[in-house]
């Protein structure tokens, strides 16, 4: 995802975090190719960039004038430094995004490692019959990114290559060649590929690359060490048709949340605009209420706010009607001797006015009276 510079040391296997060493990332590099600048800009993605070095120094690899680098990293430290090196970095979960298919030129994927969670499975949306490990899942989530003869590079330990996993990658890439990583600690190999439409699994050149793959995935073989010149014609990286149309996360960034927070104010620009009618000044009766009205309006919560006595005392009123029911038992005897019981429910409403009380120096003030 990175590299392993002495600086970044303390993020070291953090989070899943493999870096990528010096010396593999250079000689990868160096197996790329740009198109020609006349065929338009080049968008290239890292979805699992770390501290965005790796796909930084692809964008300078393969021009940085003609190159539009994007990113996306789950840790928040490593996002905003990932966003200082290049044009477009998401912080989050790669599987809570919305990026455009086919919209890049070049994939450069090390895919975190280790299982599936069992009980994961359907949630993240992996659809594999073999095992469930997240460089597959994160394999299948970036493939449809890549656009038809976009250039793959694959950083991935050699035990994940299964039969699974290696029949996808001979399905929808050509010229597909893998060498092991500088640094042995990880066990990491490197495939190189060209994305194509499906191809004919029953080819020989198919079955012998089927077959070497599947050889170092099940330790029967090992890679050649990438090679520092590369000795092959470079994978030309094309041109992309447009710049991705959608590019960023499905839910809100915690940063921006907190902006869009402080800029909106919450509700409270929009509160006239929900709350202005119960604001305007109401029409006096037609005539003087009778105190059984009052009582009526108070209790039905027409009527609320401050009231003051002529004694004195303040109170704050807000009226409101609920409705009790109330059992009632008869008893008749019938014919028979037998007696039969009748249960009868009625419906009763009952206003009930709370008072807060604020009359200063009041035995009650700050208490909530219950006016039944």
């Amino acid at each position: 995802m990175a590299l392993m510079f002495p600086r970044l040391a303390r993020n070291f296997v953090k989070n899943g975090y493999f870096p990528t060493d010096e010396p593999t990332l250079e000689r990868a590099l160096a197996a790329l190719l740009p198109a020609d600048p006349s065929n338009g800009p080049m968008c290239i993605l890292d979805p699992c960039a770390g501290e965005g070095v790796a796909i930084a120094e692809a964008a300078h690899a393969l021009g940085r004038q003609q190159v539009q680098a994007f990113a996306v990293e789950f840790d928040a430290e490593r996002a905003r430094h990932a966003r200082q090196l290049v044009d477009r970095c998401i912080h989050g979960d790669l599987m809570d995004t919305l990026i455009s298919r086919q919209s890049f030129g070049l994939l450069w994927l090390n895919p975190p490692y280790g299982d599936l969670a069992k009980d994961a499975n359907g949630n993240l949306g992996y659809q594999g019959q073999g095992r469930a490990r997240l460089e597959k899942l994160f394999y299948q989530r970036t493939l449809p990114l890549l656009q038809y003869d976009g250039v793959l590079v694959f950083i991935v330990p050699s035990y994940v290559l299964d039969a699974e996993l290696v029949g996808w990658l001979t399905r929808h890439f050509a010229e597909l060649r893998i060498y092991r990583a500088v640094e042995t600690q990880f066990k990491q190999v490197v495939v190189f590929g060209r994305r194509v439409r499906r191809r004919d699994q029953a080819s020989d050149s198919v079955k012998a690359t089927r077959a070497l793959l599947l050889q170092i995935g099940q330790g029967d073989a090992e890679a050649e060490e990438l090679p520092p010149a590369w000795p092959f014609l470079p994978y030309t990286v094309p041109a992309s048709p447009a710049e991705p149309e959608h590019f960023y996360r499905v839910t809100m960034e915690p940063e921006q949340f907190a902006a869009e927070v402080g800029r909106l104010q919450g509700l409270w620009p929009m509160v006239d605009a929900h709350l202005g009618a119960a604001q305007q000044s109401l029409r006096p009766p037609a005539r003087a209420l009778s105190l059984w009205h009052t009582a009526l309006a108070v209790a039905a919560g027409m009527i609320s706010g401050v009231v003051r006595s002529k004694a004195g005392r303040t109170l704050v009123v807000k009226g409101d009607t609920h409705k009790e029911k109330t059992l009632q038992t008869e008893f008749t005897e019938r014919d028979d001797g037998t007696v039969a019981e009748t249960r009868i429910f009625t419906d009763k409403f009952v206003p009930v006015i709370r008072a807060w009380d604020m009359t200063p120096g009041s035995a009650t003030r700050g208490q909530v009276l219950t006016i039944r």
